[in-house]
């Protein structure tokens, strides 16, 4: 079985110029899936989860590829830069909603502040939902690891995902929807998006892994990582 190994890179210049490149992605998507998460998906007069589930998956995707690549450590590092950044979107556009405008804008103002206004509560419930889930997904892909060893990639993505998914949608939605939803509602979303989360990865993001993981070990010069 192959040693852990939390720093395992050659080129440590091309490394960080990667490692830079894969947290900004990460940081971006999940930024925009709080975002794109104030909007709710409604088919055939059900709830079935919020917009932001489309994107937040490959956010996901690019937290493994770290934990696989740089490992826990430095995953944890990129977790917490993106919990922070979260903590200045929700003070940027909060202010953005209190500043006064030209009453010539009245109706574009009203519409950001419908947005921003409820994005606080959104960020709210995806800090505490990402940390954990991110945390947990990151912890479970390392010790299925040591078990595994280099095979089974696609055994350690999925069934991280499945611990973090399973917490990160169980917590966001009943923080950010709790009261604003039946509680109907409220279990379908979880089942739907912890389903939804799950297929994504599967079918699109997992492969996805396995190309970057093998460009940055081809490209970088990477050993065999944990």
């Amino acid at each position: 079985m192959n040693q852990v190994s939390e720093n395992p890179v050659k080129n440590r210049n091309d490394s960080f110029s990667a490692l830079v490149v894969i947290s900004g992605l990460l940081i971006t998507l999940y930024l925009t899936s709080n975002i794109m998460a104030v909007k709710l998906i409604s088919i055939f007069g059900l709830t079935w989860f919020d917009a932001g589930t489309i994107t937040f998956p490959f956010a996901y995707m690019l937290g493994d590829v770290l934990t696989e690549v740089w490992g826990f450590k430095t995953a944890k590092k990129v977790i917490w830069l993106t919990f922070f950044c979260n903590i200045l979107l929700v003070v940027a556009t909060f202010a953005g909603v209190w500043f006064p405008y030209p009453d010539y804008i009245a109706e574009t103002a009203n519409a950001y502040a419908i947005i921003f206004a409820y994005v606080p509560r959104i960020v709210l419930a995806s800090l505490i939902a990402f940390l954990g889930g991110e945390l947990l997904n990151a912890w479970v892909l390392i010790k299925i690891r040591e078990k595994t060893g280099e095979k089974l990639l696609w055994v350690r993505t999925i069934g991280s995902s499945m611990v973090g998914y399973l917490f990160d949608t169980t917590v966001f939605v009943l923080i950010a929807f709790a009261g604003t939803a039946p509680v109907r509602d409220l279990i379908f979303m979880i089942v739907v998006q912890y389903i939804a989360k799950l297929l994504i990865e599967s079918l699109g993001a997992t492969p996805m892994v396995y190309a970057i993981i093998n460009y940055l070990k081809k490209r970088h010069s990477l050993e065999e990582v944990a």
